[in-house]
């Protein structure tokens, strides 16, 4: 295909060359296709380029040099000129090409180093993410194997609780990794099924019923609301983690408030909270991977957002970060489904057959 291209480009301008050969000089054409072959040659594998190189050569020489339609040149100042035109479009192509191949290893260079800086901040983190509550869940196991019979109740449930609550931050991690892994590979597919939003809600707040009771959570949710054809264990993820992302960038006793309402028949859930919101530089950077805040407090691997994303994305919708005017940040997740189910509707109907 490269070789069909370079020929076909060279030859097509030549044909128009030719046609205004009565207002194009010899040297105007030669610059013409110079200019032709640098752009094959910033595209384009080496040979192709080459080919492209002696094929407008030849043309240039049979077409456009005096005597025309013959390869021999008509005095030696000819002769000179298509030698030169070769070797000027010889080193052109090369050249060219050697530079393109110069900027294709110095970015593939960038992004291992990249790649690089990803993987020591990922290991990093996760290092002190996954060893933090491994050595909660040792030493409180060690205590409650150990002195069974010298701990009081309250402290036997003290260790227990906090054996719960490692795990859990050790689930959590293993689940971002498990799901950034099929967000990367790009194999992440849907199991959409009709979904009641406000079953979904209570069982995110559920789930983090521990984390939130230092927190006020007002759930706006219209009765009869529609149903929507969701994947349930995604968007129940991607409010998971904006809920929890609040329970970390807020202080204790903020306000959580999740709502969910219809606008031009799209699912609209907004998760808003009322503590310090985002710093306006490094709102347009919250969704990357890896990405942490400056002011975050310490562990976390900065993979959560980035999910909620990749997530609402696979639903085909969009979410949105704004600060709110009286302090606070507020995430709006917009979903167009492609159908949704009106309880209201269909009790309208099932009394209207009952009739």
């Amino acid at each position: 295909m490269e070789y069909l291209v370079s020929a076909g480009l060279i030859s097509a301008l030549s044909a128009i060359c030719f046609l205004f050969r009565n207002y194009l000089s010899a040297d105007a054409v030669a610059f013409i296709l110079l200019f032709a072959l640098s752009i094959t040659a910033m595209f384009f594998d080496i040979l192709p380029v080459l080919m492209a190189a002696i094929l407008s050569a030849l043309i240039w020489d049979y077409y456009f040099l005096l005597p025309r339609f013959s390869f021999r040149p008509g005095n030696t100042d000819e002769m000179l000129m298509l030698s030169m035109y070769f070797v000027i479009a010889l080193l052109n192509a090369v050249f060219t090409y050697r530079i393109r191949k110069t900027e294709m290893l110095a970015r593939q260079k960038e992004e291992r180093i990249e790649n690089l800086r990803l993987y020591n901040t990922l290991f990093n983190s996760l290092s002190h993410e996954i060893r933090t509550p491994l050595a909660t869940i040792i030493a409180a196991t060690d205590n409650l194997l150990n002195f069974p019979t010298e701990l009081s109740k309250e402290m036997s449930r003290s260790l227990v609780t906090e054996i719960s609550i490692a795990s859990l931050r050790l689930n959590r991690q293993l689940e971002n990794l498990l799901n950034m892994s099929r967000l990367e590979s790009g194999f992440l597919q849907t199991v959409k099924d009709w979904c009641n939003i406000q079953e979904l809600v209570d069982s995110v707040l559920d789930r983090l019923e521990e984390l939130l009771k230092d927190f006020t959570v007002v759930v706006v949710i219209p009765e009869q609301f529609p149903l929507f054809k969701l994947d349930y264990g995604l968007m129940e993820q991607v409010l998971y983690n904006l809920v929890y992302n609040a329970c970390l960038y807020t202080p204790k006793q903020s306000r959580i408030k999740i709502s969910a309402s219809l606008e031009e028949l799209s699912l609209v859930i907004v998760v808003e909270d009322n503590g310090p919101g985002f710093p306006d530089a490094e709102i347009a950077k919250v969704f990357d991977k890896f990405y942490r805040l400056k002011n975050a407090p310490t562990g976390g691997t900065g993979l959560g957002l980035s999910i909620v994303k990749g997530f609402v994305e696979a639903h085909a919708g969009t979410i949105e970060l704004h600060n709110l005017e009286n302090g606070g940040g507020q995430f709006i997740i917009r979903i167009h489904p492609e159908q949704f189910y009106s309880l209201t509707d269909e009790i309208a109907k099932l009394q209207h057959f009952s009739h």
